[in-house]
């Protein structure tokens, strides 16, 4: 699996990554790809997806994509031998809400979604690479944060939207430890040391956009998320159709 992964990673991604914690990127990018890893610590199948997430956050495409990771941790492996610390019931229902769009069998781990679109097993990188070059030709929308500033357990932010929108989108703003380690005692990875990118805290809709412009939010943190700034943790914005379609602009920024 690994010498696979290599393989394609290497037709799929530059040689040069991004820097995780600089203000900006290197170059531009054409569009911003989000990729929804939905994962478990209980779930054996799920290391080398999360291994394939470590490799491509943060990375450029040949395209100019830049790949933004979310690993988004399900509760339903939590009864089987290993409560996994990340798993949260919102994203358990985040992902329920996707295999109602995506007609599959259901939820399963490890899952990956791609800008809302498409999805694949969690550690096909030939899939992945299939779908960043369906996204590449298709059309996004502009989202970058203008400014942000500490607030009462929280973050205001102000953000700029810009696209041609024929029906409203919400704005959905995700806070992530940028990496998370654990020492799985029990269940089917019991005995491993497993390490996680990116890793969602709290996904919740901040706004409501319909034209151009200017928007100011505020984004409250989660319990036990850390109420100044530092390194360690990222903000992740994205624009998407209503019930959870496609993701049409996106942006990130380190807090």
């Amino acid at each position: 699996m690994q010498l696979r992964l290599a393989r394609t990673l290497s037709l799929v991604f530059l040689a040069v990554s991004v820097e995780s914690h600089a203000g900006s990127i290197n170059a531009t990018p054409s569009s911003v790809a989000i990729v929804e890893l939905f994962t478990s610590e209980g779930c054996s199948s799920c290391p080398p997806a999360d291994a394939l997430l470590q490799q491509i956050n943060l990375k450029q495409t040949s395209e100019g994509q830049l790949i933004v990771g979310i690993s988004e941790h399900v509760t339903y492996w939590n009864d089987l031998g290993w409560k996994d610390p990340y798993s949260s019931p919102v994203f358990t229902a985040r992902q329920s809400v996707y295999a109602s769009n995506f007609s599959t069998e259901g939820p399963y781990t490890p899952q990956m979604v791609l800008n809302g679109r498409d999805q694949f097993v969690g550690s096909d990188g030939s899939a992945l690479e299939r779908a960043l070059r369906d996204d590449a030709r298709r059309e996004h929308f502009g989202l970058r944060i203008v400014s942000s500033a500490p607030a009462t357990e929280g973050i205001d932010v102000k953000f700029a939207f810009a696209g041609n929108v024929l029906k409203p989108l919400d704005i959905l703003a995700v806070l992530a430890d940028d990496a998370d380690r654990s020492n799985v005692l029990r269940g089917e990875n019991g005995g491993r040391k497993l390490q996680h990118v990116f890793v969602a805290r709290s996904i919740a809709r901040v706004a409501t956009v319909t034209d151009d412009g200017e928007h100011s939010v505020h984004i409250s943190f989660p319990e036990g998320f850390p109420t100044s700034s530092g390194t360690g943790h990222h903000l992740i914005l994205f624009a998407q159709e209503k019930r959870q379609g496609a993701i049409l602009g996106a942006t990130t920024m380190p807090l």
